[in-house]
Parts: structure tokens; C-alpha cells; sequence
């Protein structure tokens, strides 16, 4: 395996808390993005539904040297053209994106490529695509996902058995719920609205990695 390749894997492996940018004003995602970068996050997702694709590569370009920096993978969400040409670590593709097995052919080997799964079916066959991680839930009700059903901190255990790729869990996550997940088998968790609306980002960040351990 490529040095590259082998270096951005490993890091996706050591990493326990994955933030995802919630949809407000750009300003306030840069600064967002930024607390959280200081408070020793590892993985950074640009996740911005309703902005426009010029809108959104001028974002990911600001937010792409920063995370590389302080040593933080940048990923976009959906959009493999902005993920490569702002010179991101990644892209997350979900269901309704390009496949992962296009978007590889298409980025080669020194790109993360995450997807979406929700049962250790789909888990799989994303694994055999060529997905370098999952993102799989939801964990938990919650509002950004209201057409999909719960599948629970014992559904995202049986994701996580299926494949030998990290496995981040996802849906409804906040602090109160990591003993839970822990004890269910779960390392990994991605969050959105727990972190984007803290009144502390920073600390919330360093709190959390505290508590994941």
C-alpha cells in the first residue's frame, strides 16, 4: 500500500469523534470549524445542503489549509468535485451520491472515500466497493433524519462487526449518550448538532475526546 494512502487510513483509524458542520451562515461554520480544530478535533466533514456549489468550494478552500494544519482530515460531504479540487483529505458519499466505486476510480487511491450504512448488508457491500469507512445509524431519533428508522447503539455494533473498516456511529448523538454506546461496542461517533451548538465548541471538543477516551 502507498505511504499516502497508508498514512490517511491510519489516521481515520485513530480517530474516535467526527464532526459534522451543521447548515448555518458560512462565517459562522468557518468559526465554528476553527473552535473545534482547537479543541483537538480529527476529522472535519463540510456538510452544507442548501449552500451553493460556488458558495460551497470557496468554503471548503478556507477550510482545507486550516484543517491541514492542525493535522485534521477534511472531508466534504456528497460533492467529490469540490472534495478534489479544494484539495480535501475526503469526500462522504451517501445512497443518492456517486457511487463509491466511481468516485475511486475517479480520485484514485490518496482520497478517503466514507459512506453511508445502515445494516451490516450494506455495510459489506460498501466495504467490497472500496469505502475506507462508514458512517452508520441513526444511533438515535433525530430531526435531520426523520424518514430513516432508529437503528440503535445494538444496530451499529452489528455494522460494526460486519466489516474490518472503522465505523463511525451517527444520528441523535450527545455527550450523555457515549456510556451507552461504549457499552454497547462502539468507538467511534459522529456528531452534528451536539457540537455545533455548544456554547463552548472548543471545550465541548476536548470534552468529549476526554470522555471517548
Amino acid at each position: 500500500m502507498a505511504p499516502v494512502r497508508q498514512r490517511l487510513l491510519d489516521r481515520v483509524r485513530a480517530a474516535r469523534l467526527y464532526a459534522i458542520t451543521p447548515e448555518a451562515e458560512p462565517g459562522h461554520v468557518e468559526r465554528l470549524v476553527h473552535a473545534w480544530l482547537r479543541g483537538g478535533a480529527s476529522i472535519i466533514q463540510l456538510r452544507q445542503k442548501q449552500l451553493p456549489r460556488g458558495r460551497l468550494l470557496e468554503l471548503a478552500c478556507a477550510l482545507a489549509p486550516a484543517c491541514a494544519r492542525a493535522s485534521a482530515l477534511f472531508i466534504v460531504n456528497d460533492h467529490l468535485d469540490v472534495a478534489l479540487l479544494s484539495g480535501a483529505s475526503g469526500v462522504h458519499l451517501g445512497p443518492d451520491d456517486l457511487s463509491v466505486v466511481a468516485a475511486r476510480r475517479v480520485a484514485g487511491a490518496d482520497v478517503i472515500v466514507g459512506a453511508s450504512a445502515s445494516t451490516p448488508g450494506a455495510a459489506r457491500q460498501a466495504e467490497r466497493d472500496g469505502a475506507d469507512y462508514l458512517g452508520t445509524g441513526p444511533a438515535y431519533q433525530t430531526p435531520l433524519k426523520t424518514e430513516k428508522q432508529v437503528i440503535g447503539p445494538a444496530g451499529v455494533a452489528a455494522v460494526t462487526a460486519a466489516v474490518a473498516i472503522p465505523v463511525f456511529a451517527i444520528g441523535g448523538i450527545d455527550r450523555s449518550r457515549l456510556s451507552e454506546l461504549r457499552t454497547a461496542g462502539v468507538q467511534r461517533v459522529c456528531a452534528i448538532s451536539a457540537l455545533g451548538e455548544a456554547l463552548d465548541p472548543e471545550g465541548e471538543v476536548r470534552t468529549w475526546l476526554q470522555e471517548l477516551g
